[in-house]
């Protein structure tokens, strides 16, 4: 990997929620107890499932809110591996809103609000799980902006959501950094206009999908030392 460019005249960086604030694990390794081994198997299928039934709901133009989608996927990857569980279930929901951030993002948002950069989520999640989120991650009052899709009614990779950030904070696209650890979205998001830093968390090969972002970097920490106002 190439060292990520130094990004100047940046007023604000705006952040995907889940798999680049949060990490999506913690949800499911947070009952394995019930799950035993199957723990990552379950995360995995249920996150697939999970993004997939986005892609396919806007594409079919039949939207649903993120909680009753991630609740469907979920749904499929239990039965997939023969659970047959209310109760994991509700459990498995309810750990979904008390989902973990990754070590590094309390301190990253601090150095960054510290400069004066303006700060903004940007996600599927529903207002509701975004709050819920936040605040069990001790980093809702770090944000100017938590921007829903359920306020264009269509998941992400329309851009109508990207367009919610620039309209939201007043700003240009030029002048927005935003960061996903979702390649998709990170090349989505550069395609429609705002500079975009990956963040590749897990060594992925790049898209080959318009657009190429304007850099990589494997975990949040290093944010603070790339952008400038």
């Amino acid at each position: 990997m190439t060292p990520p460019p130094h990004l100047d005249q940046v007023s604000a960086c705006v952040f995907d929620a889940y798999g680049t604030l949060f990490d999506i694990s913690s949800v499911a390794r947070g009952a394995q107890d019930a799950l035993g081994e199957r723990w990552q198997v379950l995360s995995d299928l249920w996150r697939s499932k999970q993004l997939q039934y986005t892609w396919l709901r806007g594409l079919a133009g039949q939207h649903a809110d993120f909680w009753q989608v991630t609740g469907e996927a979920l749904d499929f990857a239990m039965a997939s591996l023969g659970l047959e569980d209310p109760a994991l279930h509700r459990r498995l929901m309810d750990l979904y809103l008390h989902i973990s951030a990754y070590p590094e993002v309390p301190a990253m948002l601090a150095r960054l609000k510290a400069k004066g950069m303006k700060l903004a989520i940007l996600s599927n999640g529903t207002p509701a799980m975004l709050a819920a989120a936040a605040s069990n991650a001790g980093i809702a009052d770090r944000f100017d902006a938590i921007l829903s899709v359920e306020q264009v009614g269509v998941f992400k990779p329309h851009p109508s959501v990207y367009q919610l950030a620039p309209t939201h904070l007043g700003l240009p696209k030029e002048s927005i950094c935003f960061l996903s650890s979702n390649s998709w979205d990170a090349w989505s998001a550069k395609a429609f206009g705002l500079r975009v830093l990956w963040c590749n968390r897990f060594g992925q090969v790049p898209e080959r999908i318009p657009a190429t972002p304007d850099g990589e970097v494997t975990d949040l920490s290093t944010l603070p030392d790339l952008v400038t106002i």
